[in-house]
């Protein structure tokens, strides 16, 4: 099937072979934002043989190169449309002509502000690419903004902040809708959209209806009796509110942008060959499923981000043996380029250790004329790989594993893990292992509490699946609880604030039970006894697949399967070409990606995005619900979560997350007005100009050569970052980017 990362790939290399200068050789010019979104689906190599001789950051000083086409690859600021303008202004002429290629849509008035500037004479062609998202998997997307937790879901701490955290979240979600906009566009799909209605709850967050967020209340007249319809906007408007749950208001904003652009673009979607039916896109938000990021996961990705330190699910340090008998470290970046963790992520850990062992002795029999029994367990394995010097590639991907594989399995052991995630299954699933309501969970409970040997966090996560496993508890037990465990106050605060989304946390006796109309529903596959609980996700699709989701829980936007118009109505469009001539120049490669990046995979999509973060495991489902239900499935959000982070944020979600990862300031609660959707995007990507370099440097500079017609340059600092080999490599972004902007400029 079709991958996301190759489909973004493709997009920037068509993007890039769509300009074709008359000297063959162009230069590209990126800025901060647009160079590491490229640099996460290709590498420098990749983009170099394309006819770049030079890549520039369009933030530093650049000498002029008239000689010489450039190709701007930029995100749609204010200041970058400045920075073009500024190219060809007063007399100067960076470059021979511009193409520009914009990472996401521009809006009209800066795209009037180039066509009525001096630039424009210069000014070849404009393409918008709408590419900006963050494709982190074959399957998975995100908006990587950890931070949308504490807009999402914390509380106002006054009356007076409603309001401008209402703002600021709006703000937030338009943003987001924009990049899930992006998507569709990207994967040439206009679908139907659905969204979480949740009936147990009221909207969490500054969504929570408030007074002066809520529209004026209509008169009162002695019309009451009159049908909705007849009583008037006002009365709508002003109840409305009660239903304004985060993902209905985004799902809204996100058809709001396709309604948009398919105005402008009648032709699109464009038919594809062989025909793809319509997709759905369900949109839904953490607080859905409260269970699934505190489960213990034994399944290989999920653990091993629960258990070791991976940075952002991809960076795993680790000591390496060489051929010598010494250790070194290393730094692996864990991606779709690696074959060996596609394979085994998504195994339980178990049989990942059993693929493990067995690719690597088939390997040892094919490549090293290996002669014996082979690994029969890991510390086999390892004594075998330090006398494989030969092959050095593929014996650190082994020994990458193996090390994370040793390291999880310890970690297992020593946290007391299979007593700590039995009493999880029980909580999560209500059933013990045989089938049976876990009625001696409190016996098994109180031990591991008090116990020192069972670490704190994983303290927190049991009390947090306890209390939603009974649905709330008498606040003296909750007290009780905590002392046994010995929970910090900070710690006792996590579990608190499973209340800001939407958990039932305290109960007093004739409390009735929550009526929650989506529940996981019990598995009839074979499965280890400590990986029970499927997330509510995987009820939610598989019910879609069926025909069988509430659409009262899961309601349509706008038209639905059922009421909407035949699909080649929306497709026999005729291609309109947009009346203003510079955005008609519309490559040729605009026509050309679909065939390459669909390979023939014509199954339906099913989109899934989830505000304030997804889990894992959930990921995990996209894949495998993809084979047994046969749709395409592509997860995304706001960024992919552990449980480690979700309940730090929830330690700090009442203080608005100050101190947290993503926001150590926390959330601003400034009365600002409400500002207009391009002042935020150009606070979001601002970047600032590098200093103009200094003139009286004493050390000539290396003269630039000519080979076969090819600008070469030294380059003090390489722009992207090769050195682990990924393709889907994302680690040379801010720590290397800063180190960059201090030298003025991004070279090769």
């Amino acid at each position: 099937m079709s991958s996301l990362i190759t489909t973004v790939r493709n997009k920037f290399l068509e993007a890039i072979r769509s300009v074709n200068p008359p000297g063959r050789w162009k230069i590209l010019v990126v800025d901060e934002h647009s160079q590491r979104l490229l640099g996460s689906v290709l590498k420098q190599f990749d983009i170099l043989e394309e006819n770049v001789t030079l890549i520039e950051s369009i933030t530093s000083h650049r000498e002029p190169q008239p000689q010489f086409e450039a190709m701007y690859l930029l995100m749609s600021t204010s200041q970058n449309v400045d920075r073009i303008i500024r190219d060809f202004s007063n007399g100067h002429q960076q470059y021979a002509a511009a193409h520009l290629f914009f990472i996401d849509g521009l809006a009209e008035q800066l795209f009037e502000r180039l066509t009525s500037s001096p630039a424009e004479p210069y000014l070849k062609a404009l393409q918008e690419l709408y590419i900006n998202f963050w494709a982190i998997e074959a399957q998975a997307f995100s908006v990587r903004n950890s931070g949308s937790f504490f807009n999402i879901y914390s509380p106002p701490r006054s009356d007076t902040s409603f309001k401008p955290m209402r703002d600021r979240l709006d703000e937030e979600l338009r943003f987001m809708s924009k990049m899930i906009t992006n998507v569709c566009l990207t994967l040439n799909e206009y679908p139907y959209i659905r969204y979480y209605s949740p009936t147990h709850h009221a909207p969490l967050g500054p969504l929570r209806p408030h007074a002066s967020t809520r529209p004026p209340p209509p008169t009162e007249t002695a019309g009451r009796w009159r049908t909705n319809l007849a009583r008037g906007s006002d009365a709508r408007a002003y109840e409305s509110v009660e239903g304004d749950y985060v993902a209905k208001v985004l799902a809204f904003m996100v058809q709001q942008n396709l309604d948009e652009y398919k105005k402008a673009n009648p032709d699109f979607p464009k038919p594809s060959d062989p025909p793809r039916p319509r997709g759905t896109l369900i949109i839904t938000d953490r607080s859905m499923d409260t269970m699934a990021p505190l489960l213990h996961e034994f399944t290989y990705q999920a653990m091993a981000n629960d258990l070791l330190p991976i940075e952002d699910g991809t960076t795993y340090r680790y000591k390496f043996q060489t051929a010598v008998g010494a250790y070194e470290d290393k730094v692996a970046t864990l991606s779709d380029a690696d074959n060996v963790w596609t394979e085994l992520r998504h195994m339980h850990m178990r049989e990942a250790i059993d693929k493990l062992m067995a690719d690597f002795n088939q390997f040892m029999q094919d490549n090293a004329g290996f002669k014996g029994e082979g690994a029969a367990n890991l510390n086999d394995m390892k004594d075998m790989l330090a006398n494989l010097p030969q092959y050095q590639e593929q014996r650190e991907k082994f020994s990458l594993h193996l090390n994370m594989a040793q390291e999880c399995m310890a970690i297992f052991e020593r946290d007391k893990l299979p007593a700590v995630a039995n009493v999880e299954q029980n909580c999560a699933t209500g059933v013990t292992a045989e089938g049976k309501a876990p009625k001696t969970l409190v016996e098994e409970m109180v031990p591991l509490l008090d116990s020192r040997d069972v670490i704190n966090m994983n303290k927190v996560r049991i009390i947090a699946l306890y209390i939603q496993h009974r649905d709330g508890v008498p606040d003296e037990d909750r007290r009780r609880l905590y002392q046994h465990a010995r929970l910090t106050m900070a710690e006792q605060d996590a579990v608190n604030a499973l209340v800001h989304l939407g958990v039932r946390i305290s109960r007093q006796s004739g409390d009735k039970d929550t009526r929650r109309k989506i529940k996981q529903k019990p598995s009839n596959e074979e499965e280890y006894e400590l990986s029970r609980y499927k997330p509510v996700l995987r009820t939610v699709l598989e019910d879609h697949a069926a025909n069988k989701l509430d659409s009262t829980l899961f309601p349509y936007v706008k038209d639905s399967p059922s009421a909407a118009p035949a699909a080649s109505s929306l497709r026999s469009s005729p291609a309109i070409q947009p009346a203003v001539s510079l955005r008609s120049q519309k490559p040729s490669w605009h026509k050309a990606a679909r065939g390459a990046s669909t390979q023939q995979d014509t199954r339906q999509r099913l989109l899934v995005f989830v505000a304030g973060g997804m889990t894992y495991s959930e990921m995990r489902e996209a894949y495998l619900l993809s084979k047994s239900l046969n749709k395409e499935i592509i997860i995304g959000s706001t960024h992919a979560l552990t449980p480690k982070q979700f309940v730090d944020d929830l330690k700090v979600l009442e203080l608005g997350g100050v101190g947290s990862k993503a926001l150590p300031n926390g959330l601003s609660e400034t009365n600002a007005p409400a500002r207009a959707p391009q002042e935020i995007y150009d606070q979001k990507f601002f970047t600032r100009d590098a200093p103009p370099p200094q003139r009286a440097a004493p050390a000539p500079s290396p003269q630039p050569r000519q080979d076969k017609g090819r600008l070469m340059r030294p380059s003090p600092v390489p722009s992207f970052a090769g050195s682990t080999g990924s393709v889907n490599s994302s680690n040379y972004g801010e720590k290397d980017g800063e180190k960059k902007k201090k030298r003025g400029f991004l070279r090769f």
